[in-house]
Formats: C-alpha cells, sequence, structure tokens
C-alpha cells in the first residue's frame, strides 16, 4: 500500500503518506475489503461466534499473506490493488485523514497544553468478543469524555471523538 501510495502522491509529505496509508488498512477498512471478497461466507466460525469487523480484517491480511507465500509481489501487489480499488479511488489526500486522537492531540499541542490520558473504565465480554469502555481526560482543562469499543484502541478513538466534540461546544 505505502509502494502505491507514494506512486500516486509523489508530492505528498511522509506524514500525509503514513496517514493515508494508516487509513486504508486499519480494521475497518480491511473489514469492508473482505465483505467485498465475500469473505464473510466462507469463514468457519463457531455458531455462537459472530464474523466481527476484528475477524474479518484479519482474513483479509491471511489470504493476502498467503498469496504473497504462494505466488510473489507481483501478483499479490495486483491482487491488494485490485480489492483496494474502491477504496483508493474515494481517497482524498488534501482531506482530514486524520483519526480522532491525533487530530485531539494537535489541538492541544498547538495550545501549548498538555496531551489526553486515556483510562480504561471497564472490559466486558468473552476473550473473543471483548467491549472496551474508555475514559479520555484532559485534567488541566477539567474535561472527560467516554466512548467504547471492541479493541481498546477502537474506544480510545471514541472518546477522543466524544472530546472533540465537546470542545467544539
Amino acid at each position: 500500500m505505502a509502494d502505491e501510495l507514494y506512486t500516486r502522491f509523489p508530492q505528498l509529505p511522509e506524514g500525509k503518506l503514513t496517514r493515508l496509508r494508516a487509513g486504508l488498512v486499519r480494521e475497518e477498512a480491511l473489514a469492508e475489503v473482505g465483505r467485498q471478497l465475500g469473505l464473510e461466507q466462507l469463514l468457519r466460525v463457531e455458531a455462537s461466534t459472530a464474523v466481527t469487523a476484528s475477524i474479518l480484517a484479519d482474513a483479509v491480511e491471511a489470504v493476502f499473506g498467503a498469496l504473497f507465500l504462494d505466488a510473489g509481489y507481483a501478483t499479490t501487489r495486483s491482487a491488494v490493488l485490485t480489492a483496494f480499488g474502491p477504496l483508493l479511488a474515494r481517497l482524498d489526500p488534501e482531506g482530514p485523514a486524520k483519526d480522532a486522537k491525533t487530530q485531539l492531540q494537535e489541538i492541544l499541542q498547538a495550545r501549548s497544553r498538555r496531551l489526553p490520558e486515556y483510562r480504561v473504565l471497564s472490559v466486558s465480554g468473552a476473550a473473543h468478543k471483548q467491549s472496551f469502555e474508555v475514559e479520555c481526560v484532559i485534567a488541566e482543562l477539567g474535561l472527560s469524555a467516554s466512548g467504547s469499543g471492541t479493541s481498546r484502541q477502537r474506544a480510545e478513538q471514541q472518546a477522543a471523538e466524544a472530546m472533540l466534540a465537546r470542545m467544539e461546544k
């Protein structure tokens, strides 16, 4: 993906290319590719287990990893570009492309404020289907916001989004 982005956008600085790449290989994007490829119907999971975005994303990575081992770089690159075609077509290199945690951090740094602290409030559910609740705290401003998700990172992103919304008020 990095090679393709550099080829498409040679004028962009490294940080912007890195954010674009991160957006393309994050769990949600990989799960979208997995759905487009029809992997949901091909995966065998226990009857009580739903095919989550995380499972689908892992499956996409496994398929491309196996293809790389079996067919090599050129074939895998072609398959990846075909599978990610719709996502690549929607890319806006001038768009924000920053996740909520990065946006929040940059806003606070620009205002010479301390970085937020993320605290796990709770973890619930079975090991394969956990739910996290996280609080984002900006102590010096007396602000807090919470978020939840199927991973700590997702919950932190939601908490950061909630904090950004709170700071806009």
